[in-house]
């Protein structure tokens, strides 16, 4: 790999280790990485066979998920070794069934990277959406092991499509195979002589699996009876407050908060806010639940459940780095309202486009949304159709990649 990389990487592993002084999560992933070869070596079944998967974190694995069970149903013969390079991920599906051996990913330095290889020995490699890493790739190259890209999505911003971008479109052309979510990025390969295939975006097939498989929660229930729900996902202290604000102000109309991050700290915070009767999901009983005017859900794992209780969603991280995942709601046939913060992500402008999602900047903006959604018989149909649309990327990368052939 070029050596100016290898700098990077160095320089890279030398800053992650002053972060921990400071993060718990740069920590997390300090420890992880180091021992990552350590843990590949006493998990590995030398007797089986291994297909990777590599997700940078839970949203990626989340991507990547329809076709890992897709391979366990259909290729038992094959075991899942899975990576992630942020605690994000690892830390929540650290004890997911579908892999037979979950890690972190190691700093890409040569050394580690022939290792990392050399031990897993994959006979497939799988990386999802936007994970680059030199090493690796010019590694199972080397080895004439195939490796594909899926749900890739790139921007011109990147650097693969500037002047100075030939270490980085390197790393491109160690793909066997690049499995992109839109046109506008198989249009940017192109640019650059690689060939793209538009397959889509496979957490459109994820959403509708997890919404056939719904839970049913019979405290959100009894919390939601018939009224008017407004379900609030993964949001953040900004959206917080806008949406407390709201409900507040709002007696006849009743919410479900749940946050992305869960510590005593932050409940206490959103609690601090409420003027109206709240409860919290794990604390709560079935009477206390029907009665209260908001809940606050302190547990994770039931958001993708949650939504079908609601009549409007509202997905949160849009007043930050950018908002979370709103297909989890709109496949339930829900309009979606979300943070301006959104532009970098496909399926926000196209729900923008179809008339279901919308986007906010000021509570008074939210409050007479919302209110007019609620008046709105057809409000989210159109939602539920595009997400439906869209499914199939799944189907497509199994025949392709694997062979087979999945309904």
């Amino acid at each position: 790999m070029n050596p100016f990389y290898n700098i990077g990487i160095r320089f890279y592993g030398m800053a992650t280790a002053v972060a921990t002084l400071f993060s718990p999560k740069a920590s997390k992933r300090q420890s992880g990485a180091k021992e990552a070869l350590k843990v590949l070596s006493k998990k590995r079944d030398p007797k089986a066979q291994y297909i990777w998967f590599h997700a940078a974190s839970l949203g990626e694995f989340e991507q990547g998920r329809p076709i890992i069970e897709a391979m366990k149903q259909h290729h038992p013969e094959y075991k899942i070794a899975l990576t992630f390079f942020s605690p994000s991920g690892y830390e929540i599906r650290r004890d997911y069934k579908g892999a037979d051996l979950i890690c972190y990913l190691p700093l890409d330095t040569p050394s580690n990277a022939r290792k990392f290889v050399e031990i897993l020995n994959p006979v497939k490699a799988i990386f999802i959406k936007y994970e680059f890493w030199g090493n690796m790739l010019e590694t199972l190259k080397a080895k004439g092991i195939e490796t594909y890209l899926i749900s890739g999505i790139f921007r011109e911003s990147q650097p693969f499509f500037k002047w100075y971008g030939g270490m980085f479109r390197k790393m491109l052309k160690c793909f066997n195979g690049i499995y992109v979510q839109n046109e506008e990025s198989q249009q940017l390969l192109q640019r650059i002589g690689l060939n793209g295939k538009l397959a889509g975006d496979t957490r459109f097939d994820r959403v509708c699996d997890i919404a056939e498989d719904a839970k049913e929660l019979p405290i959100i229930e009894a919390f939601a009876q018939d009224a008017d729900v407004i379900v609030a996902g993964s949001t953040w202290p900004k959206d917080e407050e806008i949406l407390i604000r709201y409900i507040n102000a709002n007696k006849e109309k009743k919410m479900v908060i749940v946050p992305h991050e869960i510590d005593d700290a932050h409940i206490q915070q959103i609690c601090n806010g409420l003027r109206r009767s709240f409860v919290l999901y794990t604390e709560t009983t079935y009477d206390e639940a029907m009665n209260a005017d908001c809940m606050i859900v302190d547990t994770i794992g039931l958001l993708s459940s949650i939504y079908q209780y609601g009549r409007i969603a509202y997905v949160g991280g849009g007043f930050g780095v950018g908002i979370h995942n709103i297909l989890e709601a709109a496949v339930w046939g829900m309009p979606v309202i979300f943070g301006p913060n959104y532009k970098k992500f496909k399926e926000a402008r196209d729900l923008l486009a179809v008339g279901d999602g919308y986007t906010i900047k000021t509570f008074r903006r939210f409050e007479n949304l919302t209110n007019e959604l609620f008046f709105d018989a057809d409000a989210g149909k159109k939602a539920k159709e595009y997400v439906k649309s869209n499914t199939g990327a799944t189907a497509l990368i199994m025949k392709e990649v694997f062979n087979t052939v999945i309904s």
